[in-house]
């Protein structure tokens, strides 16, 4: 879960609706294609995995998870030895520790810097990027069309984001974020269903479904 973090907090880069004016257009008609897909499903099921790798290509760690979206409300699964359950209302925010038996409630930051799975496949990318369209490639059956992203802001822990976009599907695929440490860390979207039916009870944390649970409260 902590790597998993890791690379979520890295993506909060992407959260802004504003290009620079010297970014490639052509880029940028890709990713608003993207986020005007995204806004049209009225909820949302995708299963995704994020595989870190050290600078020597060795992989640290490889974690599956799935993730329902609807409006401001989603809900993350994570599993693998440290298994997560994230449930957000769009008020309020439980995330699970399974080995822990605990779950820790906070308010959603509604600030502009805040991280949400809704973002990672929308606003991506943002006034602190410069970005280009390096071209097409294939990935097994898929065209993918590969954005190369740049922080204009020197100081950010990594130097270099690749968006990967399915492009028949107007769909993210992947993203891979190189930081400064030689650190590769990829989150590629295994599938994604846009016409999933979820209902509001999946994105509240029921205590009486985890007995025993100690719940740490921050409101």
């Amino acid at each position: 879960m902590k790597k998993l973090l890791v690379s979520l907090s890295m993506f909060s880069i992407f959260l802004g609706v504003n290009a620079q004016t010297s970014s490639d257009p052509g880029a940028k008609k890709i990713l608003d294609g993207v986020s005007t897909k995204f806004k049209t499903f009225k909820a949302v099921q995708a299963g995704f995995t994020l595989k870190v790798e050290d600078g020597k290509g060795k992989v640290q760690g490889v974690q599956q998870g799935t993730v329902n979206m609807k409006g401001q409300k989603y809900k993350v699964n994570i599993g693998g030895k440290e298994s997560k359950e994230i449930f957000s209302d769009g008020s309020n925010t439980w995330t699970y520790d399974k080995a822990a038996n605990e779950v820790t409630i906070s308010k959603v930051d509604a600030s502009a810097s805040s991280i949400t799975p809704q973002k990672l496949f929308t606003n991506f990318y943002d006034k602190d990027f410069l970005y280009k369209l390096n071209g097409e490639k294939k990935v097994g059956a898929k065209t993918v069309q590969e954005i190369e992203m740049t922080p204009t802001d020197k100081t950010k822990t990594f130097h270099k984001v690749y968006v990967m976009v399915d492009k028949a599907a107007q769909t993210l695929y992947s993203t891979v974020v190189l930081d400064k440490n030689g650190n590769k860390y990829t989150y590629t979207v295994n599938n994604i269903n846009g016409k999933a039916v979820v209902s509001d009870g999946v994105f509240i944390f029921d205590q009486k479904k985890y007995p025993g649970v100690e719940v740490v409260d921050l409101r």
